[in-house]
């Protein structure tokens, strides 16, 4: 014990640790950075002979299709979504799992929170607006686009709720540098967009 707090006190062992502790940092925010970069990239167009097969089936709106059981956001401490585009209150859900649509607060394809580049402040608020029917061309797009790193994730999605419900989780996209949001106030998108970067 004692040999080593006098190995400790020596200049060139405290250096040599110093010097080990900064190649380590500098390396670990090279790679940092370069998952950042990459990540950030990967919605880029790829090569238009390429193409994933996606499964998606787009909900058409108003359909005449009756619904007896609903999924929902599930996680919402007072808000949920169902997947017919509702957000209620979580009081006003019904036994059915869909919302109660007679119900005061219930709104059906509500973007309240969100921002023109599909970002929102609320994830309820985002799968709702996600599931509007006319943002079928924004997400089809996007499908088609969609990079190898996502191919996992979306090609286990079954239809248009099952894909609002991965895309508005906050992902990769809606932070910098893995700690902190891009936007705070709107780190939930649907878009193609990550949100924009406030600055510091």
């Amino acid at each position: 014990m004692m040999v080593l707090r006098r190995l400790l006190r020596k200049r060139w062992v405290l250096g040599v640790v110093f010097g080990l502790s900064l190649i380590y940092f500098l390396t670990s925010t090279l790679k940092q950075e370069e998952r950042t970069i990459r990540d950030r990239t990967l919605l880029e167009v790829r090569d238009s002979d390429h193409r994933i097969p996606w499964k998606v089936r787009f909900n058409l709106g108003n359909s005449s299709r009756q619904i007896t059981q609903c999924r929902n956001s599930i996680q919402g401490k007072t808000l949920l979504t169902d997947e017919l585009g509702y957000v209620c209150e979580r009081n006003d859900l019904l036994v059915n799992g869909c919302c109660n649509v007679n119900a005061p607060s219930t709104r059906q394809y509500i973007c309240k929170s969100c921002l023109a580049n599909g970002c929102c402040s609320i994830y309820e608020y985002c799968v709702s607006c996600c599931l509007q029917p006319d943002k079928q061309p924004l997400l089809e797009r996007f499908l088609n686009r969609a990079a190898e790193g996502f191919q996992n994730l979306f090609t286990a999605v079954e239809d248009h709720f099952e894909l609002c419900l991965a895309k508005c989780r906050t992902s990769s996209q809606s932070v910098q540098h893995e700690n902190t949001y891009r936007n705070p106030q709107a780190k939930y998108c649907y878009g193609e967009s990550p949100p924009e970067l406030l600055p510091v």
